[in-house]
């Protein structure tokens, strides 16, 4: 089995990215008590919600890859421990990580790395899909990259 993947897998993780992103903020909404804090997490876990549904939509436009296997379940399985080195694409890690964090800044120096985290996780995957779903890898990229962005000005105005 060669290491390709199709841009529906990528999506779904990408999916499963975004919600652990949309747990993530809103638990450090719920958790935080600076007004302009509560509103940029309010505003990210948002802007999540919309990412997933993006994702979908992409999902929903792209075919399915069905791998040849040695076995069932082989390709996935790769799949997964590819996926589970990334603590985003474990279901239910967003929330979990918020809990333990105890201020803003800590809140928005995570999500940054997390952000950064994403980006690298699908500009690693860009390389093992088919040529033809490199722009749906792309897309998840610029999302992650939009967040980032704002994190990062975030935290200017938080220092």
């Amino acid at each position: 089995m060669g290491n390709i993947f199709a841009g529906s897998e990528i999506a779904e993780l990408g999916i499963q990215i975004e919600k652990n992103g949309r747990d993530f903020y809103n638990t450090l909404l719920k958790q935080s008590k600076n007004q302009k804090a509560k509103e940029m997490f309010k505003y990210l876990a948002d802007e999540e919600e919309k990412h997933i549904a993006v994702f979908q939509e992409i999902l929903d436009k792209v075919h399915k890859y069905e791998p040849p296997e040695s076995y069932p379940g082989e390709y996935f399985a790769y799949m997964s421990a590819l996926a589970s080195e990334y603590v985003f694409t474990q279901k239910d890690k967003g929330g979990e990580i918020a809990k333990n964090i105890t201020s803003d800044k800590e809140a928005v120096d995570v999500g940054i790395g997390f952000e950064k985290d994403s980006i690298l996780f699908f500009e690693g995957m860009k390389k093992v899909v088919h040529e033809h779903d490199h722009k749906i890898v792309d897309e998840l990229i610029m999302q992650e990259q939009s967040h980032l962005r704002e994190l990062s000005d975030f935290k200017k105005k938080l220092l």
